[in-house]
């Protein structure tokens, strides 16, 4: 007989060769930007915090206020009993807050993505899918069965070939709305504008724009002025919202829809109402504390500057996410070791997470940073640059 486990080992083996091992560093406290990581002190460029309210006072107390009420579990799907009073006004606020008709809460963004396009599409129509979509909208494209179309990232002319030459019964674009990795932003009032002219549907994953976009941090449509009832818009709250989950918000009966068929919340035990509390502490605070928000402008313009003579690619990027393209795996994997032992932690990207040569350090800026904190990363990019 054959040792079940050789082809795993083999396949391992094959990962390490390319430099392609992830390991979990634990983390052990964190303090803002200022973590404890495996024993050592470092100052943590790699979270989505993007807006430091993770530990905002206001978040917590909510969450404690909730816990004490609610206790720390759901007990059942939400579908069953575990739709508390909080998820409901949690639903609320958040339509109010991005100007939609009506809101769904899910678990996180992977869980609501993989269950709204296969609710929103399947067997005869067609989904048309950015080359640069987060794993998660990959995902729910390959689940909905429906016909996939990709188009090169934010190639507007191609999709526009694309949706006049479908036949498909429904048709749905989907799109990042700041894509994960680059930081840029999808054109996507352009691609509205294609949508409208060819009867398709918009779904945007707007994960690394709300919060930190558009007036009062109500996200990338608001930031880019579009509205339309063709636009279905999901937005995660793990990142600048501080917490975990995430939302769906559209018009009533899309929403209404999703509920009944999105698998994904459908079968899946509810999130705990403490969290929805502390969600809805989030909202208030995004929407209140613009200074966070102009503050992370501010260093993102001074990382800019302070990168531009570096040897590696800077892409445009006027989010919180700033990636430095170095090319190759093992180079980027040292480049990061570099900066760790400086006491600086930024994650080097590698496939498939990003296509091939272009392994990168993908800088995450936190308003819980200072100008002094990214002075300091600036000068050990330039050290470990040479």
């Amino acid at each position: 007989m054959t040792d079940p486990l050789a082809e795993f080992d083999t396949a391992l083996n094959a990962l390490a060769r390319d430099h392609l091992i992830r390991r979990r560093p634990v983390v052990e406290s964190v303090d803002g930007a200022h973590l404890r990581v495996d024993g050592e002190a470092v100052l943590a460029f790699c979270t989505n915090d993007y807006l430091g309210l993770s530990r905002h006072p206001a978040l917590v107390d909510a969450a404690t206020r909730g816990a004490a009420l609610y206790g720390v579990g759901a007990g059942a799907s939400p579908l069953v009993s575990g739709h508390s009073a909080a998820h409901e006004a949690l639903e609320a606020e958040l339509a109010a807050f991005v100007g939609m008709p009506r809101a769904l809460f899910f678990g996180s963004g992977y869980v609501a993505n993989v269950g709204l396009v296969p609710a929103l599409v399947g067997r005869g129509d067609a989904v048309f899918s950015d080359a640069l979509n987060h794993a998660c909208l990959i995902d729910g494209v390959r689940l909905s069965r429906a016909d996939a179309h990709v188009y090169p990232h934010n190639d507007v002319e191609t999709l526009a070939t694309l949706l006049a030459a479908s036949t498909a019964r429904r048709k749905l674009v989907v799109t990042d709305a700041v894509f994960s990795m680059d930081g840029d932003i999808a054109p996507i009032a352009e691609i509205l504008r294609l949508c409208e002219r060819h009867d398709a549907w918009l779904m945007v994953d707007d994960a690394h724009g709300f919060g930190v976009l558009g007036p009062d941090g109500r996200g990338t449509a608001a930031h880019l002025g579009v509205r339309s009832p063709r636009l279905v818009y999901m937005a995660t709250l793990g990142k600048a919202a501080g917490s975990a989950g995430a939302f769906v918000a559209g018009p009533a009966p899309v929403v209404e829809w999703l509920m009944q068929r999105a698998r994904s919340y459908i079968f899946a035990t509810a999130t705990p109402a403490m969290v929805a509390e502390a969600l809805r502490a989030a909202v208030r605070v995004i929407r209140d504390e613009g200074w966070r928000r102009d503050h992370l402008a501010r260093l993102i313009a001074h990382l800019r500057a302070g990168t531009a003579a570096l040897p590696w690619d800077h892409p445009p990027s006027t989010t919180a996410i700033q990636p430095l393209l170095i090319g190759g795996n093992a180079e980027a994997l040292a480049a990061m070791q570099a900066l760790r032992a400086r006491g600086l932690w930024v994650p080097a990207i590698r496939p498939p997470t990003v296509p091939d040569g272009t392994a990168r350090l993908r800088v995450s800026l936190s308003a819980a940073h200072s100008e002094a904190d990214v002075a300091r990363l600036v000068a050990a990019l330039h050290d470990v640059a040479g």
